[in-house]
């Protein structure tokens, strides 16, 4: 038997087609309470969950400058099973493994944008009340 085999019997429903190529393996914890694993229609009539990301009334399909990009955040955005975002690694190891998440991972990856702060001479741009002039 091949380690693919022993992957598949372990994990059978991996070559499932029914299952959305967003959607990952939930530890049972994780699965409790998420929702329904239907697509849904959110309040701008755009479906949820369906893998295709593209739909006609989504904002996305009619950005422009005028666009606030405030409009797609929220939860409706966000199907609580089928989402590209649970793809990252990070959120496979959360999610599948239940390691939790390590410091600093909103850090930029090769930018140190706190770099100096704290300085002596960094207290020269500062007010008597700490603020920027």
């Amino acid at each position: 038997m091949t380690e693919q085999d022993h992957e598949r019997k372990r994990k059978p429903h991996v070559d499932d087609p029914a299952l959305d190529p967003y959607e990952i393996e939930f530890l049972p914890r994780f699965r409790e309470g998420r929702g329904s694993r239907a697509p849904f229609i959110n309040e701008h009539g755009v479906v949820i969950g369906d893998h295709e990301y593209e739909s006609p009334n989504s904002p996305l399909s009619q950005w422009s400058e005028d666009t606030d990009p405030a409009v797609m955040a929220g939860d409706e955005w966000v199907h609580p099973f089928k989402d590209v975002g649970f793809q990252t690694a990070e959120n496979r190891d959360i999610f599948e493994k239940g390691l939790p998440p390590q410091g600093g991972i909103f850090m930029h990856r090769d930018k140190n944008t706190a770099y100096g702060v704290g300085d002596p001479d960094d207290s020269s741009d500062l007010t008597e009340k700490g603020q920027p002039e």
